[in-house]
Formats: structure tokens, sequence, C-alpha cells
């Protein structure tokens, strides 16, 4: 049984929506329907705004050791309810409960980190021109803030944006995707149990884009998170720019892998297949292009086949599963579609390659070999359990292939050479760089895109920061 009843948070209380609109969530590994989310009125929204103005006035003036307190509370929660979530997450997701488990861990990890950080949103004394003058840079919450999620990391992709809000002194009205919407709820009372005021975190469903043009067109929010599609994200951008509202964007990318020959080729084969796969491959970070060279080319496709002929598709709910299904029934066609074209420009198809059983969303892991640079799926973000191979033979020909995209989010490098490795570091033009490993994202530091892959950090102090505006003040003592 599915754990969560799904409702909304407005002003510290659990409702529907007022005009009894709402959607079927659907378990894309059974198709059961789970439940029904609630859509919001245009007077919900209203409500919801008025109630974030309110809340932050509130929190904004708690310390931020008390902030911290409600939100370790949370993290306590969170923790203590880890299996049931976890649950939820996969029910609605799909992803193995071991990877949902491992997701809600890193939530907890976000908010515990968030909740000290808040403690150090340090200004500083600049000295003065003038005698008996004090100069002062005083960091203060930007404002009620707004957030649209996507459902591929449904405790991750909030609580970032949540706990940065929380944790900058700023009120949080978030949207979490109508597909995985039990997660948010589930954290969202953990925060109300821990005693977090009414108001300060409001939590609403409904048509995505009818919810974005009135929340963003409201001068309440002063600030605005997204993480999802650079589509989207250019939309709610410019929706966000009538009222001068910050923004956040952390949207697609297309992760090229730079496999040298002198790589440990063993150590890149596990690492990169393990990563490729998480979530069935419904990962922004996702190594979507494999470049390898020429020397070890055969040697990495095959290694990497035969690993991936072992994975266990199923439900994520049973035992000894690796891999789960899409999320969604229109995702299928789209990795069909990339096969197909990429064997239509010679590409060969080594393993996988079709859909899995009638029952649910699930697409064969695939290993695509020798696939030009002119497929579709190396130009487009396949978003899905895809790997495609291709061969290289020279450092500045990988470097300009791996560039040539304007997506800029994260790349990765497996070599044993220092001076090669820090090359490469400075050449790749996205965000984040992984050399001989692929954790590029943890609380501590900051994880974003560059170029069309969005703008602005999450995570570390830079995360923060995004929730804070800076303020000058000079004195003079007159008395």
């Amino acid at each position: 049984m599915y754990p969560e009843k799904i409702e909304m948070l407005i002003n510290g209380r659990w409702c529907q929506g007022s005009e009894g609109k709402s959607q079927p969530l659907l378990n894309p590994a059974t198709e059961e329907v789970l439940a029904d989310v609630p859509h919001a009125s245009t007077a919900d929204l209203d409500e919801a705004l008025e109630a974030s103005a309110e809340g932050f006035k509130v929190w904004r003036d708690t310390t931020p050791l008390a902030r911290q307190a409600v939100m370790e509370k949370a993290a306590s929660l969170i923790e203590e309810r880890m299996d049931a979530i976890a649950t939820t997450l996969t029910m609605e997701m799909g992803k193995p409960l071991a990877e949902s488990k491992v997701e809600m861990g890193f939530v907890v990890d976000v908010l515990r980190w968030y909740g000290e950080e808040g403690k150090r949103a340090y200004g500083r004394i600049v000295p003065a021109r003038i005698p008996g003058a004090r100069q002062m840079v005083m960091k203060e919450p930007v404002g009620p803030a707004c957030a649209f999620v996507a459902w591929n990391f449904p405790g991750t992709n909030a609580i970032r944006k949540i706990a940065g809000a929380l944790g900058a002194g700023c009120s949080m009205l978030i949207k979490p995707s109508e597909e995985t919407p039990g997660t948010a709820v589930a954290m969202a009372r953990c925060f109300q149990d821990a005693g977090l005021p009414p108001g300060v975190l409001n939590v609403v469903f409904g048509v995505p884009d009818g919810v974005s043009r009135r929340v963003l067109g409201s001068p309440i929010p002063r600030k605005m998170s997204f993480t999802g599609s650079i589509a989207v994200g250019k939309h709610l951008q410019k929706l966000a720019a009538d009222t001068l509202k910050r923004c956040t964007m952390e949207l697609s990318g297309h992760s090229p892998v730079v496999v040298f020959d002198d790589a440990d080729i063993e150590k890149a084969l596990d690492v990169s297949f393990g990563f490729k796969f998480r979530n069935a491959g419904q990962v922004c970070i996702s190594p979507t292009r494999f470049f390898v060279q020429d020397k070890v080319y055969k040697s990495f496709v095959d290694g990497f086949t035969e690993r991936t002929k072992a994975i266990k598709v199923g439900n994520g709910l049973d035992d000894g599963v690796t891999m789960g299904p899409l999320i969604d029934a229109r995702r299928l066609p789209v990795m069909e579609d990339f096969v197909s074209d990429a064997r239509d420009h010679g590409a060969t198809v080594t393993t996988g390659g079709e859909q899995v059983g009638n029952q649910g969303y699930f697409y064969a892991p695939t290993v695509l070999a020798d696939v030009p640079d002119a497929a579709r799926i190396m130009t487009e973000e396949p978003f899905g359990p895809v790997a495609p191979m291709t061969p290289f033979n020279t450092f500045d020909e990988v470097v300009e292939r791996a560039n040539s995209l304007p997506f800029g989010l994260a790349s990765y490098v497996f070599t044993s050479d220092g001076g090669q490795a820090a090359r490469i570091e400075r050449a790749l033009e996205t965000g984040l760089v992984g050399v001989n490993h692929p954790m590029v994202a943890v609380p501590e530091a900051p994880f974003g895109g560059v170029n069309e892959s969005g703008y602005g950090s999450e995570g570390g102090i830079e995360g923060l920061d995004a929730f804070l505006r800076t303020k000058f003040v000079t004195e003079v003592n007159v008395f």
C-alpha cells in the first residue's frame, strides 16, 4: 500500500484543492493508481502566496540558532521515517529501494548542512574613509521564495531548495512534480512536526503552467529556483522577469565521459557503468556521451556491455532489482527513437535496445557502439538507460567534441596522468568535473551548470548565498 496521503500544505494546514480538481498518481512499475494529486485553484495559490509573505516575517526574525534547531528536528524525523519515505519514493518514481534510501540519506545531510551554515551568513566591516564612520556589509534573507522541481529526484530536488531558503531565513512556496508528490509531502510533514511556523513552507500542486504563471506573476516571491528542462527553464525565467525575481536555474545536461588510454580501465568501467544506469539514466548529471581513446576503445565497450547485461530490471521494491522503470509511458518511444536513429547512422547495439515486458515502463539498459556525432543521441539529452560510445584519437579532438554542445552541467574524466587531468579540467566547459570518480554532488559544494545548463548554484556557501541579499550600511555617530 502507498504510504502517503497526498495533500497540499498551505499556511500550516493540510488540504485538498478548493475546487476539487485532481489527477491520478501512477506507479511506473505496475501502472496502478496510487492516489489522487490535488490541484490548487487560483484562490488556493493566492492563499499560499499570502501565507508565504506572512511566514517570511516570522522566519526572518527567528534567530539562526532557533532556525537550525527546527531544521535539525526535521532532519531527525526524516531519518526516523526513512524506510516509509523511501518506499513512497520508489513507488511513485520507480528507482530501486536501495537508491531511494541513499537519496533520502542525502536529503538529511543537505538539511543538516544548511541548518548549520545558516548560522554563518556573515557580513563584514569595511574601513571607513571619514573619521568616526562605521561601514558594515550585511547579509539578509532575500524574501519569500518559490521553487519548481522535476520528478527524477523527488527528495533531493526539493530539499536543496527548501533547506537553502530556510537556512537563509526565507519562506518557501514549492510545487513538486505531480508525478512524484508523495516524497515532498512526507518531508513537509516532518517540518510541520518539527515546529516550523505556519506559512514558512507551503506545498502546492496543479497544472504546471497555470501554477507557475500565477506564482511568478505575483510580486510576493522575490526569488525563484528551478530544476528541470532547458525549455521550461527559459519559459519560467521569462515569467520571473516581469517582477525581476532572482533566479537559480539547474537545467538539462549531456555529460561527456572522456576515457584516456592511460586510465585504470577496470575502475573506469565499474564507476561509469554504475553511475550511468543509476535511476535508469534519468539523471541530469548522468554520463551520456562516452568518448574512449582508440587504444582502449574495444575493451571498454566490451567491458561495459558485459556489465550492462548483468543488470536486473524490475519493480524497485523487489529484491535484487538494480534498475527500475522510466517515469512514464511517454519516455519509451523517446528511447526507441534514439536507438533507431543511432542505428540509421551506423551505430551497433551491443545489448538492449528494446522495451522490457508489457506492464510498466521498462526499457532495457542499452549500449550503442561506434555512434557518430551526427546521431541525435550525441546532441540531445537521452535522459534514459542508453549509453552511446564513440572513439577518439587526440586530446584536442576530444575537448572540441565534448564542448561542441550548448550544455554545460557535468563532465567526467578517467586518466592516470595528473598533468593531463589538470589540462582537461580547465578545458571542459561544464560547471562540474569529476576526475576518476563521479561524485560531483555533495551538500557542502556548489552544484550547477554553465551555458544552457543554467546558472547559479545549489549546495555549499553559494547555495545559501542564492537566498541572501547584500545591504551596505554606513553610519556616523553624532551623539
